[in-house]
């Protein structure tokens, strides 16, 4: 098994926050470099899911509001089988309102502060959302990262270069921003978001496919290690595991192709 610091070299010692750091020891620990969408109606599905992929996949991305039969004990039972595999919660809430009131919000009913490790964020509030979240995870006495929106996948999204440039401004001067969200289906758009965003931070990226057909409602797919091999460090994929006849071997598959494509970088 390779070190995180040889596999991942300049991103390793350049990226200064701790679940980045955490996030690459997972990867390379299991060659791979899959998050899991498990945008799944019930928590028991969503175990059953990490149950059977779990070795393969570094963070599960959730929507929790998204689940119909939430209840904070049966999520409190998820969140311990996502340990117990050693995988990140990654809570895809997309905060976007002043600091206050996204404090506010990591707490609440689905109190994301306890068990959330990762959260995404836009900025077009500016930068006090980001010191919201954080303070959310010092009231719950944890450490969280937070990837800010720098593209998206979808088609006619208004996220240009400009809005692009002025989030990185945001990001990189926050201890709390761990990285940001990148266009996965555009090699184009990821290698200059590289470019811009250096080797202190992660791009995590949805729009990934390895059949890279158009998805519904406007999604946009391109293939993972075209990703990977373009800037990003973790591929976000949904459908194509968990909607797939095979869970576990579709999840191999990304691993495998995402961790190579690392390697080829």
């Amino acid at each position: 098994m390779m070190k995180p610091e040889e596999v991942w070299g300049p991103r390793w010692v350049n990226s200064a926050h701790p679940i980045s750091h955490e996030y690459m020891r997972i990867s390379s620990e299991k060659n791979s470099l899959v998050v899991l969408a498990a945008d799944l109606p019930s928590v028991g599905g969503i175990i059953d899911l990490i149950e059977s992929v779990g070795s393969k996949v570094c963070a599960l991305k959730t929507h929790v509001d998204m689940v119909d039969d939430f209840s904070m004990d049966s999520w409190k039972n998820l969140v311990e089988v996502a340990k117990s595999n050693d995988v990140l919660l990654f809570e895809d809430r997309k905060f976007a309102d002043i600091g206050r009131v996204a404090q506010t919000q990591m707490g609440g009913l689905y109190n994301i502060q306890s068990w959330a490790d990762v959260v995404t964020c836009h900025s077009v509030s500016g930068p006090d959302v980001v010191d919201g979240i954080a303070a959310g995870w010092e009231e719950a006495e944890r450490v969280g990262g937070v990837l800010l929106l720098a593209q998206m996948s979808s088609s006619g999204n208004l996220l240009d270069d400009s809005y692009g440039d002025r989030t990185l401004e945001i990001g990189n001067v926050s201890p709390h921003v761990m990285g940001y969200i990148g266009n996965g289906s555009s090699p184009i758009e990821l290698k200059r978001l590289r470019s811009k965003v250096g080797e202190g931070r992660m791009i995590w990226t949805p729009g990934v496919s390895l059949s890279a057909k158009e998805g519904v409602l406007g999604q946009r797919y391109g293939n993972p290690a075209e990703a990977v091999i373009s800037g990003s460090d973790a591929i976000i994929v949904g459908s194509g595991i968990h909607g797939s006849e095979d869970a576990f071997s579709a999840a191999q598959d990304y691993a495998s192709a995402s961790w190579n494509a690392l390697l080829e970088r």
